[in-house]
């Protein structure tokens, strides 16, 4: 439903490895003085916020990475709503694995339901336009393909992947060019180009070099609506820089299609679950 899970699980399995070597050292010694190796147990995670889940398919590699032997049951699905105290899945199996594996499957359930969240957040807020809520670059290092997995679970969209995707012309690369309609002419044999403007000299030039994509960059509303009058449908127009979800709605009603968010993953709180052990 919000991408190709497998691409996701594949990007995920060095993060595992790294996080439980992290963790895990060369054992658990608390488990492993107080807890029989044979001993069998069940485990439930719990939601302790309200929210959008999002990661349990991570979950399921961790336990499974830590012991096989471990049976994990998802009792949701990305993507879904969750309120305090809702059981999300269950894992049963050798105790002293579903221990090892419990405080890093939580790390990715924490902050991927958290990134989930926020997003659903931003495109509840903006749901009476017809605008798009776009994430960026903006990610933990390692992290991209699972973090914008995360925003498509929350309902966002995602900005191009990299640097190899999509051409999008910044300051910077305006600082050497000199121009932004030079700047456009000499990208356009690459492919569709998109342009970051600062102001509406800039955006009737790029309109007029033929930019496919223009974000608006850090304009009051005022101008915003200024621009959306300018461009007349003739690109598609991205505000961007610093928009809150306090503002995300007023943004969204100045006509633009698309708003993005550098927030959503570099600034989303995480959502809180626990893992509790049943009698």
């Amino acid at each position: 439903m919000f991408g190709d899970l497998p691409k996701v699980l594949e990007a995920a399995a060095p993060l595992i490895e790294l996080a439980l070597r992290e963790d895990l050292g060369p054992g658990d010694l608390t488990s492993e003085a107080l807890i029989p190796a044979e001993a069998e147990g069940r485990a439930v995670l719990l939601a302790k916020a309200a929210g959008i889940v999002c990661g349990l398919p991570i979950c399921a590699e961790v336990f499974r990475r830590v012991d096989p032997r471990l049976r994990f049951l998802a009792q949701a699905q990305d993507g879904e709503p969750v309120a305090p105290g809702d059981e999300v899945a269950e894992v049963a199996g050798p105790l002293r694995g579903i221990l090892a594996a419990e405080r890093t499957a939580l790390n990715f359930l924490s902050r991927l339901s958290g990134i989930a969240t926020l997003t659903f957040q931003f495109v509840k807020a903006v749901a009476n336009y017809p605008v798009v809520v776009l994430d960026t670059r903006k990610t933990t290092p390692g992290w991209r393909v699972l973090e914008k997995y995360a925003v498509r679970c929350g309902g966002g969209r995602n900005h191009r992947f990299g640097l190899y995707d999509r051409v999008l012309i910044k300051d910077n690369h305006l600082a050497y060019v000199g121009s932004v309609g030079e700047a456009v002419r000499r990208a356009r044999g690459v492919g569709p180009v998109a342009v970051e403007v600062r102001d509406l000299e800039e955006l009737r030039a790029a309109l007029d070099a033929g930019a496919a994509w223009i974000l608006l960059d850090n304009m009051d509303l005022p101008t915003l609506r200024r621009a959306v009058a300018l461009a007349k449908g003739k690109a598609f127009l991205e505000a961007s820089g610093g928009i809150t979800l306090a503002r995300a709605a007023e943004v969204a009603a100045t006509g633009v299609d698309a708003i993005s968010v550098g927030a959503l993953t570099h600034s989303a709180p995480a959502l809180d679950f626990s893992l509790e052990v049943q009698a």
